[in-house]
């Protein structure tokens, strides 16, 4: 047999660098995280908005500052959430587009994007990475099922679209591809509702296609990402909102506390509420919402965040999940923040900024010496800690989130309970 010479080895070569690029998006990032990028330049000096303290207004410049420089990935487009699960070894890629979506939007949201062409270029970089996951055969909506995260990459990838819709910030010559996208991830999220329960859940054990316990700390964002679709005009499947609706309210007792998961009403009695408080606030502001919860009901789910915040900060940055007495996961950290600062700001004035000042000073007891909030071990969850820090900082300061349409915004019974 001929040995090839120089020539042949370099088609050869070349011919394989399609298949490579097709794999790559799926392949990166690796597990440890890129180092941190030096900023080019010196940020600029964005002014406070007319309201906004200036001590919130710097740790968001700063925040912003930080995420920035964790863009990472292959063609430096996103901002991967790391978690405990890996699939073959590396992060899934329903964590790395939900984890740019969430990135990305707090960027969006926050004060100077239009000033900043570097937050313009990194959305523009985000953007192409969070509209061609469509294309990836691990964000299909038609999987069997099992412990799978492709749903928070629906979630937090729609939420990053609509918002840059609703906000104008579309990067041009992306609109095209955003509308599909758009209308992929709203669909993705219709045939991967629970059937007969409603509502979603990461994990499907039984498969899509049979009945399982729904997952308030999953439904509950994915409702108002369905919303806000909605409130910009795209079609949503009316009867998932309504089963989702539904779901969350089988999930809570009267005294507030929600379930881990739940296929059947929740049971009486309150013993679990420490760990149930990242799931609380999540439920009632996406239950108020839909006009099915209540200022009283509202208030004590901000009340009991408050108060038991110890219980999250106990498991901050610590190994493992959910650990005993409550069970609460480092991940509810500043999930639960963010949460809470959404259901504050639908309470009445007085209880509103009381509630936000208190709030605050829990989550800037926890800021790092270089401005980021980091809820995991793993450094690169910082860009997600981050983010969810921001837009909770920015709660007072923006529109409120869009309600469910009045098809099904009727006041539930014992809405007032």
């Amino acid at each position: 047999m001929r040995t090839p010479d120089r020539y042949s080895v370099l088609v050869i070569i070349l011919a394989m660098v399609p298949a490579w690029h097709a794999t790559a998006i799926q392949d990166q990032p690796q597990q440890e995280a890129a180092p941190k990028k030096e900023q080019a330049e010196e940020p600029l000096a964005i002014p406070a908005p007319e309201g906004m303290p200036q001590q919130i207004h710097e740790a968001i410049q700063e925040g912003i500052q930080v995420i920035l420089s964790m863009q990472e990935g292959p063609d430096n487009a996103e901002w991967p959430y790391e978690g405990v699960y890996r699939v073959r070894g590396r992060i899934p890629i329903g964590y790395r587009v939900g984890g740019t979506g969430i990135c990305g939007e707090a960027i969006l949201r926050a004060p100077g994007y239009e000033q900043d062409p570097a937050r313009q270029e990194a959305i523009a970089r985000a953007t192409g990475f969070v509209t061609g996951a469509i294309e990836l055969n691990l964000m299909d909506p038609e999987y069997r099922g099992g412990y799978d995260v492709r749903g928070w990459g629906y979630c937090y990838g729609l939420r990053f679209l609509l918002a840059m819709q609703m906000l104008d910030r579309v990067p041009p010559g992306q609109e095209q591809a955003v509308a599909k996208a758009i209308a992929f991830y709203i669909d993705a999220m219709e045939k991967t509702d629970i059937p007969e329960v409603g509502g979603w859940s990461y994990s499907r054990r039984r498969g899509l296609d049979t009945p399982s316990p729904t997952s308030p700390f999953m439904t509950a964002p994915c409702l108002q990402t369905l919303y806000l679709a909605q409130q910009q005009g795209h079609p949503v499947d009316q009867d998932v909102i309504k089963m989702a609706i539904k779901a969350l309210q089988d999930s809570c007792n009267r005294q507030g506390n929600v379930m881990y998961s739940a296929m059947d009403k929740a049971p009486a009695g309150d013993d679990s509420i420490p760990g149930a408080v990242g799931r609380m606030v999540a439920l009632e502001s996406a239950l108020n919402l839909a006009g099915k919860s209540s200022p009283m009901r509202l208030n004590r789910a901000v009340e009991a965040f408050i108060e038991h915040w110890n219980e999250l900060e106990k498991r901050r940055q610590k190994n493992g999940t959910h650990e005993p007495p409550y069970g609460v996961a480092p991940y509810y950290f500043f999930y639960a923040h963010f949460h809470a600062a959404q259901a504050a700001q639908m309470l009445p004035e007085q209880k509103r900024l009381e509630a936000h000042k208190r709030i605050n000073e829990l989550l800037f007891s926890v800021r790092e010496k270089n401005g980021s909030w980091n809820d995991r071990v793993f450094k690169r969850s910082a860009n997600y800690g981050t983010a969810m820090s921001i837009m909770a900082l920015l709660q007072p300061y923006q529109a409120s989130p869009p309600g469910a349409v009045d098809a099904v915004k009727a006041p539930a019974d014992g809405a007032d309970a």
